[in-house]
């Protein structure tokens, strides 16, 4: 009992962090299709559901730090996020959030930008969903290869 339920919360835990991981791990631990889904989609809605509760606070807090640092508004990194923003919205920040940015880092750049919490989470889960069944199939799909059997 406790040994599979260390596997389920193994994949919810990297789907939190790592989405693109998740699956992996997933097959690795010889779960079904539909669980490694269903718990890569979890992991990362309570991942956006979390940041996105405290991000206004946070973003206000990391604004003021890096002022008070003397740090420029803008950075190279920051000026690409917002340049996809402008073009994408919100729409374009949540695709790319799974596969580039991981469930952290696009659910602070939609707060940041001062996104709605409920666009956000809206946004975030049909990623999630779209890129968990995408990946959790390319994952089983190629688990035959050497890579994933070491």
């Amino acid at each position: 009992m406790l040994p599979s339920l260390l596997k389920y919360a193994s994949v919810f835990a990297i789907g939190m962090f790592k989405f693109v991981a998740a699956p992996i791990a997933g097959v690795a631990a010889g779960l079904p299709m539909t669980i490694i889904w269903g718990l890569t989609v979890a992991g990362m809605m309570t991942t956006v559901i979390l940041i996105s509760s405290v991000g206004q606070t946070w973003a206000l807090h990391l604004r003021k730090r890096r002022q008070e640092k003397g740090k420029p508004l803008f950075s190279r990194r920051t000026r690409t996020v917002v340049r996809i923003y402008k073009r994408f919205g919100m729409v374009g920040i949540a695709f790319l959030t799974p596969v580039l940015f991981s469930p952290v880092g696009g659910t602070v750049i939609a707060t940041q930008l001062h996104v709605p919490r409920w666009r956000i989470v809206l946004h975030m889960a049909w990623s999630a969903v779209f890129w968990g069944f995408a990946l959790t199939l390319l994952t089983i799909k190629f688990s035959h290869l050497p890579i994933f059997n070491r």
